[in-house]
């Protein structure tokens, strides 16, 4: 690796551990020669992230989508010529090279960007399934490819992508509202009597806390169908691999002992949490 490459690499490394450091831990549990491509997939989301929420993003949803646009075009540049004056592109288009990574998977990522750039009001359980498999799922499958997973299993990886997203949507209720995005699908807050009002008060009510249990069990659900894919992972990255699995299901935990109030309670896992997670990866 040249160079300018090593410098790319470090950039996106340097943003994975500043902006994650929980993934940035978990990533350090996979072997030395897939850590670097890990933290370049890393930095291409995260700088499409930061454009979409970031504290510097564009001031309306047409310009943040605007900026989308060029960051997807500065990779389809970069793939393209092989190369790409840009740190974190150079860095992606030779991870995807050297590992051959089905790089087309972040078209869809993107587009699932796209929809967060304006008021979000998910509709019906598939739509936030397919929303879901765009901003995780599809980094999910890139994974899978990356750690060496058996073909057949790389689905399994979209799934488990969708668990951890969904997990997150359940812990940031609070957050989500405040950025005026609701993914908890209408249809769910209707059949359980919760209205807009109720996902940015003092406590959770009954209604909105019957809704976030309904809401785990998909989640646990989505991570108990995604096992054989976990399984099947070689055994030098499936302990990586569980870590980020501890730390979600731990979240889960967390938002069941203080009763799916995460309005008034933390609902995120504790750094002092972090070497639990490993323990339990370990074991298992």
């Amino acid at each position: 690796m040249d160079l300018t490459l090593d410098r790319s690499y470090e950039t996106c490394r340097r943003m994975q551990r500043r902006h994650d450091p929980t993934y940035y831990w978990a990533t350090r549990r996979l072997p030395a020669e897939i850590r670097p491509a890990t933290h370049a997939l890393y930095g291409y989301v995260r700088t499409a992230d930061e454009i979409v929420d970031g504290p510097r993003r564009p001031a309306s949803a047409e310009a943040r989508r605007a900026a989308l646009d060029a960051w997807e075009r500065e990779l389809e540049r970069g793939l393209a010529a092989g190369r790409s004056p840009n740190p974190v592109v150079g860095a992606l288009v030779d991870a995807g090279r050297r590992h051959r990574l089905p790089l087309e998977e972040l078209r869809t990522y993107m587009r699932s960007m796209r929809i967060d750039c304006a008021p979000v009001r998910i509709e019906t359980w598939p739509e936030l399934e397919s929303y879901m498999d765009g901003s995780a799922g599809s980094v999910g499958r890139i994974m899978a490819s990356l750690l060496g997973v058996p073909e057949r299993h790389h689905a399994g990886y979209g799934q488990l992508g969708r668990a951890f997203q969904l997990a997150n949507f359940i812990r940031d209720v609070r957050e989500d509202a405040g950025l005026d995005r609701v993914y908890l699908p209408a249809e769910d807050r209707a059949r359980f009597g919760v209205g807009e009002g109720d996902l940015s008060g003092a406590h959770a009510s009954p209604e909105l806390r019957a809704l976030l249990a309904h809401e785990v069990r998909r989640a646990r659900a989505l991570f108990a169908a995604s096992e054989p894919a976990i399984a099947a992972a070689p055994g030098s990255v499936r302990s990586g691999v569980r870590f980020a699995v501890g730390i979600y299901l731990r979240v889960l935990v967390r938002v069941e002992r203080i009763d799916f109030d995460v309005l008034g309670r933390r609902a995120g896992v504790r750094a002092w949490q972090v070497p639990g997670a490993a323990l339990g990866a370990l074991r298992r």
